[in-house]
């Protein structure tokens, strides 16, 4: 007997998905707190319909986090097709702190969504890594940075961005923590030394 394949969403059914999505996303970053019935209002759905795609706070929390974390990493493969490598590396490191600080509001309801689950470690953490795997690679390949970064070494790097508050002057301070990070990237690279002296 053959298995009933699983069915896509209707277009309706998809629209009001990324309706409440796109809300929640709004709501949660201004606020972590911010109720469900009122997501549900604002994105036009009702409570059935609403709880049918989120049956609670910590799966929208988490469909919202991982959309706008795939996002954030599917730019690095765009960058890579218009810039050189490591101006494509530079602008997405841009781009991940713009994203840090704009989702304030959204990690905290991550990190009370997921308080009683455990840490945060590992949600994000593949779109995130393939990106910056790709921007490495991309990098060395072209002897723009030092041969031998990993993923790991990089988040390392950049975790001070999470360390930045976001109600500060913050563009300044990211920049020049990611301008650091750069020159530590770029200092033993191959081509470095031939551009060195001039």
């Amino acid at each position: 007997m053959q298995q009933p394949k699983e069915t896509p969403l209707r277009s309706d059914a998809q629209r009001n998905r990324e309706r409440i999505l796109e809300v929640a996303l709004a709501e949660l970053t201004h606020t972590a707190d911010a109720p469900l019935s009122a997501i549900a209002k604002k994105a036009g759905v009702g409570q059935g319909t609403f709880y049918r795609n989120f049956p609670n706070r910590e799966s929208l929390v988490l469909e919202v986090y991982r959309y706008e974390v795939q996002q954030v990493a599917d730019t690095a493969s765009q960058l890579l097709e218009t810039r050189a490598p490591d101006e494509a590396l530079r602008e997405w490191m841009d781009r991940l702190a713009q994203y840090a600080m704009a989702k304030a509001g959204l990690a905290d309801a991550m990190r009370k969504a997921t308080s009683a689950h455990g840490s945060l470690a590992g949600l994000g953490h593949g779109p995130v890594t393939s990106a910056v795997a790709l921007l490495l690679r991309a990098n060395e390949e072209a002897g723009a940075i030092r041969p031998g970064v990993t993923p790991d070494d990089f988040v390392l790097a950049i975790a001070g961005l999470w360390q930045i508050d976001p109600h500060s002057d913050w563009q300044s301070r990211a920049g020049r923590l990611l301008d650091l990070v750069m020159d530590g990237l770029r200092a033993g690279a191959p081509g470095a030394r031939a551009t060195t002296g001039r």
